[in-house]
């Protein structure tokens, strides 16, 4: 895809060619993922320039794996980027909207009506969508709700033993950390090839005892967390010339052996370390039987403190004596090392209920893949304990359309028809469901809306198998509405900014420039 820019030299595209240029790159965008949405939804198989491969149909996956140059591109691809990292999942809706939200204003605009009009109906049909799905969301009360299961089966592409996991998972850390604007569940989810699936209670570390030595398992844990190095204070060559200097240098030495001595009579038997620690601590700390952990990242260090009540201490701090010391350790029933899997695990800690999940992959290839599903299956679920539930299979789209179509009739002027751009934005992703599952869409479309203007319930879809008019409730096909609420309102934000670019003008290259006048 090119990007049809103006250079300084050039003349400036009018605003017709620019609308229809950003159109154009939303929907090769859009239409990049419309095949993977839905229970039907094909996976896409993306080739880099070495032959590296990856299968998937997650929808930020393909757009941040894409050859893209265009800057509307960009734009769009950002968003499904912050929909990931807001709400974990719904990158594909979010895009897809986007991309028919920006297809119907250009084409409203080509008729005549004024951007400004469009825009100004497209807040207003966003805000009013927004406000209803508030209004229609069901709330989860317990972590035992059976409607969590459905929601990461959904979100977890139909893999039940993902759901299965992920469910486990919630009910061992409870409502109460899931409602936290900090925790994010997901990143309690890592794959492993040749691993078998696992929840515990616990922490995962990324990293092994520091030789074969040391322990592999300890019961009773008490570990010290040292967010620094673990060696004698450095000190020049210039100091270590002088008598008094190198007599410093060795009450330095004493008192850190001593240090080290003072941690193993303590009964702490799990040192984690930030960064390197040297020979003399790795001596003294196998002799003792300690396990040591060394190179621990700060999250994983905040992880371990967070479940085990550890405090982290700085090198020097190690001075403390007895009682000074004993704040500072954390504890846990176990630690134990998987040398297959390259880990090591902290079970049941004394502090916050902290839970890991180990997804097990058979091959390399979809490793990722199942990654990707269980944390998307988690970011779902998370979501749906914040703020409720509701309807999927695409009935609360029609159910919100139908109530736009109404909204759109109370206005008066042109603002009516930007109203309109959001009715057929939101429907964008019923279609494409349909269109995947190999029936008629607009035929299942008028059938499941007429259904639910008779019934005047907004759960009414079309099964999937059958076509037959189901309720999605009671099916289990249910949706978090805080995944829907994001997607919709970052889709518009993205659109009405595209919409509003009048001209597209390339900028001068300053490095360049720079180049250009030192030459000279």
């Amino acid at each position: 895809m090119s990007d049809q820019v103006t250079t300084g030299n050039q003349s400036s595209e009018n605003k017709f060619q620019t609308l229809l240029n950003n159109a154009n790159a939303a929907r090769i965008i859009s239409q990049s993922v419309e095949g993977t949405i839905g229970p039907r939804g094909l996976d896409i198989m993306m080739v880099d320039r070495f032959g590296d491969v990856v299968i998937t149909n997650d929808g930020v996956t393909i757009l941040k794996l894409m050859d893209i140059n265009h800057p509307a591109a960009h734009m769009i691809i950002n968003t499904a980027r912050s929909q990931q990292a807001e709400v974990g999942d719904g990158t594909t809706t979010t895009t897809i909207i986007a991309g028919a939200l920006i297809a119907e204003g250009v084409t409203q605009v080509l008729k005549g009506v004024p951007v400004s009009r469009v825009i100004e109906g497209i807040n207003l049909g966003v805000k009013a969508s927004l406000t209803w799905l508030w209004e229609q969301a069901r709330p989860v009360d317990s972590v035992q709700d059976e409607a969590l299961f459905h929601i990461a089966l959904i979100a977890g592409r139909g893999n039940d033993d993902l759901a299965k996991m992920v469910t486990e998972g919630a009910k061992i850390i409870g409502r109460d950390l899931l409602l936290q604007s900090d925790y994010s569940f997901a990143d309690a989810i890592t794959a492993r090839e040749g691993a078998d699936n696992q929840v515990f209670e616990g922490v995962i570390l990324n990293r092994q005892p520091v030789n074969k030595e040391m322990p592999r398992q300890l019961n009773e844990v008490k570990i010290l967390v040292i967010d620094d190095a673990l060696a004698p204070e450095e000190m020049s060559h210039e100091i270590l010339k002088t008598e008094a200097g190198f007599q410093y240098y060795m009450e330095a030495r004493q008192n850190y052996e001593y240090n080290l001595h003072k941690i193993c009579s303590s009964g702490i038997n799990t040192v984690v370390v930030n960064k390197n620690i040297d020979d003399i601590a790795e001596t003294i700390f196998t002799d003792a039987g300690v396990m040591v952990l060394q190179r621990v990242s700060s999250h994983e260090m905040e992880k371990i403190c967070q479940h085990t009540t550890a405090r982290k201490i700085k090198r020097q701090a190690l001075n403390r004596e007895g009682e000074d010391l004993n704040k500072y350790i954390g504890y846990a029933c176990q630690i134990t090392l998987d040398e297959k899997l390259g880990i090591t695990t902290i079970h049941k800690g004394a502090g916050t209920s902290l839970v890991s999940v180990i997804i097990g992959a058979s091959t390399e290839e979809v490793v990722d893949e199942r990654e990707r599903m269980a944390k998307d299956a988690a970011a779902a679920l998370q979501a749906a304990v914040k703020a409720g539930v509701i309807p999927g299979g695409g009935a609360i789209e029609v159910f919100l359309a139908d109530k736009l179509e109404g909204l759109a009739r109370e206005q008066e002027g042109m603002v009516s028809y930007g109203v309109l751009c959001v009715r057929e934005a939101l429907l964008k992703p019923f279609t494409c469901m349909a269109d995947n599952a190999g029936f008629n869409s607009l035929e299942k479309l008028g059938d499941v809306m007429a259904a639910q203007r008779k019934y005047g319930q907004d759960f009414l879809s079309f099964d999937i198998d059958n076509g037959r008019i189901i309720n999605t409730i009671e099916e289990g096909i249910i949706d978090a509405a805080l995944v829907k609420i994001h997607a919709i309102k970052a889709a518009a934000e993205v659109a009405v900014a595209i919409l509003r670019i009048e001209t597209v003008i390339k900028m001068r290259d300053e490095s360049a420039e720079l180049n250009r006048n030192i030459i000279e």
